[in-house]
């Protein structure tokens, strides 16, 4: 993901951190409505053993490479620290069985001299999270993540790692082939259709690195180091129902690669695509594949959406043209975060982030379609006058994620509407706090906003939610936060990396992350408090990718975040840097939580 707030366009980073610290007041944003009340860090703390979580890191299982368009030396470990060790070869270190390159891929035959790379590298960094469960085998599990050879150049492919037994291991997993002409191709989002087969929305992008290790977007054949191919463009890459190798992916329809929207000019730029499925045997849709994403143009960001419908081996129909969202915002930075859901009378839902200006999220927004996908509405206002947070949270280097999230609960409401839930950071009070509300007549109201995070010291972040509902109507927010200190312990602060921070965090707090999550019932009454879904705490600094350039001060753990239930279970995915015993050089691996939800 190249952009995350249209500030970004214009404005440093240093000056985005200081229109943030002055804090818009709280009154009516929710922040301090706490329905279960807060808890100690010490029962957050042993929550965990308490609700038999348990955590399995699944990218460590295997090692993977492939061989990246464009390759990038530069190493920051010498100087910064922080675990950095810049670009491997990756000799015979492979296990995934994937193609890891050992001649070039055919979409980098058309590359320019000095591109692709000489050899294969290894991949060494997996930021970013998405889980789904295949609906015809609620044991079938597949994630999917950066899939970084590069943290200093940000320098990636994207990854997936399959399990057949319910998350206990992760036996498949590499790169998605198809892409790897592109230097970058991102992000981490994916659904199932009812048939089994999984769709993995993808945006490759081109850049070459400056002599100063930034990123250069010129789009002259001349100088960019693939021009045989569109700069940038949303994709799809399929892995049918049955795949049993790591290369068991469809990037093609028609003999052609399955784009859909090419942007082959510097200038219409595409970020933030998400993708969902329409998997109600009722709906005069069913199986109807929608994939949205924001085109970030000058100033302005524009929202559109384009479908197909999904068929039993594997295929789809061809995608719709490119449909321009409409706003109910009028601010000119534009809308971007789309969150497509359908319900189970086959009307589709997104919500839109409407920006306001350097530092307010102004307002988040709801459309519709009614007819699967040919025409949408604005529907409501969400919430206004959110003060969002700063672009890089205080303390560490990681930038923030995406501020909201959203869902459609399974049960159906007397009136014929279905539960509509959305979660949002708040910075009103100087810290991150997650806000929740829903609507049960179809959008047009909200609830009171509650905060999610029951944290008992306020000068704590609680970062990027992630919402999802289970088939029980539960509603299940996941979030990470920092509100317990950074090891002391001598074997726990080892096993965490902290002797590779130069910062020396131990016993800091608003430094390390934990993961947590916390349990509704439909109506939104909390099924207990917080329950920490991390075993180890973790050190966000070490390995944080650089996604602008290696001389940026701005870090990265990811903007998506995985949460998806199956039954009773709750899965989640998300970052770490800790050693379990199968990660001792501390890279951002992909730790998989399970959580009976009480």
């Amino acid at each position: 993901m190249r952009r995350l707030k249209l500030i970004s366009f214009v404005v440093p980073a240093i000056l985005v951190f200081a229109f943030s610290i002055t804090p818009a007041s709280a009154a009516g944003s929710g922040v301090g409505n706490l329905p279960q009340g807060t808890q100690t860090d010490a029962a957050y703390a042993a929550s965990a053993a308490a609700n038999h979580v348990k955590n399995v890191f699944a990218t460590s299982q295997q090692t993977s490479c492939y061989r990246p368009e464009v390759p990038y030396f530069g190493n920051l470990g010498p100087t910064a620290g922080d675990g950095y060790s810049g670009m491997t070869a990756c000799g015979n270190a492979a296990t995934t069985g994937e193609d890891i390159g050992a001649t070039p891929y055919p979409t980098q035959v058309g590359s320019n001299a000095g591109f692709p790379a000489t050899t294969p590298m290894l991949v060494k960094n997996h930021s970013e999270s998405d889980l789904r469960v295949d609906p015809t085998n609620p044991k079938h599990l597949i994630g999917s993540s950066k899939w970084a050879v590069s943290a200093e150049g940000y320098n990636h492919a994207l990854g997936f790692f399959e399990s057949w037994d319910g998350g206990k291991t992760w036996p498949l997993q590499g790169h998605i082939p198809g892409y790897e002409g592109w230097t970058d191709n991102t992000d981490p989002v994916g659904a199932f259709d009812s048939f089994g087969n999984y769709y993995s929305l993808i945006l490759p992008y081109e850049f070459f690195y400056t002599s100063t290790g930034g990123h250069s977007f010129k789009t002259n054949p001349n100088i960019e180091p693939n021009p045989s191919i569109p700069a940038e463009a949303i994709t799809v890459a399929i892995r049918k129902h049955g795949a049993t190798a790591a290369d068991d992916w469809t990037s093609n329809r028609a003999g052609a690669m399955d784009v859909v929207a090419p942007y082959p000019a510097k200038g219409r730029e595409p970020d933030k695509q998400w993708i969902t499925i329409d998997l109600n045997p009722a709906s005069p849709h069913f199986n109807r594949v929608y994939a949205m994403w924001t085109v970030f143009d000058s100033l302005a960001a524009a929202p559109f959406v384009a479908f197909a419908d999904a068929n039993a081996d594997g295929t789809h129909t061809a995608w719709s043209s490119p449909i321009k969202l409409p706003t109910a915002g009028n601010n000119p930075q534009g809308d971007t975060y789309l969150l497509p859901h359908v319900d189970g009378n086959g009307t589709v839902f997104t919500t839109l982030t409407n920006f306001a200006d350097k530092s307010t999220l102004t307002s988040i927004l709801l459309d519709r379609s009614i007819d699967g996908g040919a025409s949408w509405q604005s529907v409501s206002n969400v919430i206004s006058h959110v003060s969002a947070p700063p672009l890089i949270y205080p303390n560490t280097n990681f930038r923030d994620g995406i501020e909201d999230t959203f869902a459609v609960g399974a049960k159906q409401l007397s009136n014929g509407t279905y539960p509509l839930y959305v979660s949002w950071e708040d910075y009103s009070i100087g810290f991150g706090n997650l806000i929740l509300s829903a609507s049960y007549d179809g959008g047009q109201t909200w609830s009171a906003p509650i905060q999610v995070n029951d944290n008992i010291n306020r000068s704590i972040d609680a970062v990027q939610p992630n919402l999802t509902a289970a088939s029980d109507g539960t509603v299940v927010v996941a979030f990470y936060d920092r509100r317990l200190a950074c090891p002391t312990d001598p074997t726990e602060a080892a096993s965490a990396g902290l002797g590779l921070d130069p910062n020396n965090p131990a016993g800091r707090t608003n430094y390390c992350i934990n993961a947590g999550v916390q349990p509704y019932d439909a109506n939104l009454n909390p099924l207990g408090n917080n329950i920490r879904i991390s075993l180890h705490t973790w050190d966000p600094q070490l390995n944080s990718m650089k996604p602008a350039g290696i001389g940026r001060f701005e870090g990265f753990i990811g903007d998506y975040y995985g949460n998806i239930t199956s039954g009773t279970i709750d899965y989640t995915t998300s970052v770490s840097t800790f050693d379990d015993g199968s990660n001792p050089n501390h890279f951002q691996q992909q730790v998989v939580a399970t959580l009976t939800i009480p």
